[in-house]
């Protein structure tokens, strides 16, 4: 007998209720009408969800700006998803030392897909009032926390995201698969990756990948910070001080690629 996909067993009012959390990664607070544009429904069916989830505290209304948040559930699960994962707690005292090494924003992240997703971060004191968004996303191929992780991906995986349309985000942006496979093997030799303002317009970033003990980059921590302050003289020293956080790191996860 076939097994069916479990797509069939999908239940359309949850698959909803999970994409109307989503819309938040990127926002802190939206109103009705916004998010049924979003999500391509009746605005009806968008209050009947808002509704549900208050009630169980997914989700909350201001009562300054009547739009709508997540609510203190979502936090606690964050909470447990934290608790879970060993490599964010065996981390942090790795992203701690970095940032008092660098005074640079720190940032540890994951691969999903074709995106890198924060679940860590440390901000120095000055920059605080802009705000370090974990859970934010970022595409693959022009963040180097991303590429510090495709490197290490295998050759079909790698070719198979290589035949896709990458998107150019700044003037500095490679999309050419060949300029991409040459800079992916750079990265395997060297241990770290850069992001040279192909990002964001301004913006540097310095990141390394982490290995657990079955020798798998797992995940990449690195340094961001305005262009004109990870300068290239300064840039070496940086990058000397997120490859030796990673090994760190590594190490705690019972992965080291030297040993």
């Amino acid at each position: 007998m076939t097994k069916k996909p479990k797509s069939d067993y999908a239940i359309q009012a949850v698959a909803n209720a999970l994409r109307l959390l989503h819309v938040f990664r990127d926002e802190d607070e939206i109103g009705v009408a916004e998010l049924a544009r979003r999500l391509e429904l009746p605005k009806n069916n968008v209050f009947r969800l808002l509704a549900t989830m208050e009630e169980l505290s997914f989700i909350e209304q201001s009562c300054v700006s009547g739009r709508y948040r997540l609510g203190l559930a979502c936090h606690a699960l964050g909470q447990a998803f934290t608790r879970a994962r060993p490599l964010i707690e065996r981390a942090r005292p790795v992203l701690d030392r970095l940032l008092q090494e660098t005074g640079e924003t720190v940032h540890l992240a994951v691969r999903d897909g074709f995106e890198v997703v924060h679940l860590d971060a440390r901000a120095p004191v000055r920059e605080i009032a802009i705000g370090v968004r974990t859970g934010r996303r970022a595409p693959i191929h022009c963040t180097a926390l991303g590429k510090a992780l495709l490197a290490w991906e295998p050759k079909e995986s790698v070719e198979r995201f290589l035949r896709r349309r990458l998107r150019a985000y700044t003037p500095s942006t490679r999309t050419d698969p060949d300029l991409l496979r040459q800079e992916l093997a750079k990265i395997r030799a060297s241990r770290h990756a850069l992001d040279e303002e192909e990002f964001a317009v301004g913006l540097k970033c310095v990141a390394a990948p982490l290995f657990d003990h079955t020798r798998r980059a797992v995940a990449s921590l690195g340094i961001a910070g305005p262009a004109v302050r990870l300068s290239d003289e300064r840039l070496p020293r940086l990058t000397s001080l997120v490859r030796e956080a990673a090994g760190g790191a590594s190490r705690a996860l019972g992965g080291d690629l030297n040993s």
